[in-house]
């Protein structure tokens, strides 16, 4: 998968930003906080995908602008398609030229693995960024999920409205139990796909994790669900505490994934090399999933990450990112003066050259 031009458009703080990127190594150099992450983010979007850095539509358009626009033809399969995305009050997504009715439409058209500073923290932060996670990833492969997901967390906020309701006035508890079913059938089908993706997560990121760590540990990951058994059986029980507290509390967007290393949970035995090291992996594994279901390499995006590595890790990087299209920030271009194919462009006051 390659992308052979793109221009972004009165995004960020960019007005016009045009780029015909090569097919392996691209740098993206420049000092702080001139652009470099914005030209990632906006090839990040092209997956159909919300923003990395977990921002509103609204905050990627340019000051005193309308509407962002992104535009990219992309090789896939030995096909050229030209894909563009048109950022207002909500995104218009176009594939050669026609308009798509959803993003449904364009996912998998552009697929990408993106690393980024705030991925480091995927262990320690709450369980919503290890949940969207995984979702992201599992939207990119399969375009149905993402209605599914919009399905069920449209039943859960439904029903929180309704358990609000029913304090004031419980007669009102009848109204639940259309939006219960919607809850169990598209939770049950979430948690399905989440479950799946991380078996598939097994197969890889143990061995590039213990690679990383010099096969001085083991890392596996595990799914925990909110509930124990009957995920339906759980829900009713807990309907009389759910109407006490005004909210739905189990369910796929109340589940977590665990991370162990030699059997212990990262997030509260581990190092910070520890958890860059699960991050890695996970991100590594990702693409090697991508690759084994689509048939082809996913563009690789690295946003200022290469830095904060000890030299085991970049190289390790480096070797698993060859022969594949590949977007690297960074401040300092030295630390890639042997560089023998590939190009180096320079951001600076919201120019690239």
């Amino acid at each position: 998968m390659i992308i052979k031009n793109i221009k972004i458009s009165d995004f960020r703080n960019f007005s016009v930003c045009e780029l015909e990127p090569s097919e392996e190594i691209n740098i993206i150099c420049g000092d702080n906080a001139v652009g470099k992450t914005n030209i990632i983010e906006a090839i990040w979007l092209l997956t159909g995908a919300k923003s990395f850095r977990n921002v509103k539509d609204n905050e990627l358009i340019k000051i005193e602008k309308n509407e962002s626009q992104i535009e990219a033809n992309i090789i896939s399969g030995g096909i050229e398609n030209n894909l563009k995305i048109k950022i207002k009050e909500k995104r218009q997504y176009f594939l050669n030229g026609k308009r798509q009715n959803n993003q449904a439409e364009i996912i998998g058209k552009f697929c990408a693995v993106v690393f980024s500073p705030t991925d480091l923290n995927l262990v320690t932060d709450s369980p919503s960024v290890r949940r969207r996670f995984i979702d992201i990833a599992v939207c990119q492969l399969f375009p149905k999920y993402i209605e599914i997901l919009r399905n069920y967390n449209r039943a859960v906020i439904q029903r929180n409205n309704i358990l609000k309701d029913c304090i004031k006035d419980a007669s009102l508890k009848f109204l639940l139990e259309d939006f219960e079913k919607g809850i169990i059938e598209y939770g049950e089908k979430i948690v399905a796909y989440r479950k799946r993706y991380i078996e598939r997560l097994n197969e890889h990121a143990p061995k590039i994790y213990s690679e990383l760590s010099r096969k001085k540990e083991f890392f596996e990951i595990e799914y925990v669900c909110s509930y124990k058994d009957s995920f339906k059986e759980e829900l009713l029980a807990k309907k009389p505490i759910d109407i006490l507290h005004g909210v739905t509390s189990v369910g796929p967007h109340r589940d977590d994934i665990l991370f162990k290393i030699n059997g212990f949970n990262a997030k509260e035995y581990s190092s910070q090399g520890q958890k860059r090291s699960i991050c890695l992996a996970l991100k590594l594994s990702e693409a090697n999933i991508i690759e084994s279901i689509i048939g082809e390499k996913p563009v690789t995006l690295l946003d200022d990450v290469m830095s904060e590595l000890d030299k085991h890790r970049q190289n390790y990087i480096l070797n698993h990112i060859k022969d594949r299209q590949v977007f690297i920030t960074c401040c300092d271009k030295s630390n890639f003066d042997e560089l023998e194919k590939g190009k180096i462009f320079y951001v600076e006051n919201g120019q690239v050259k």
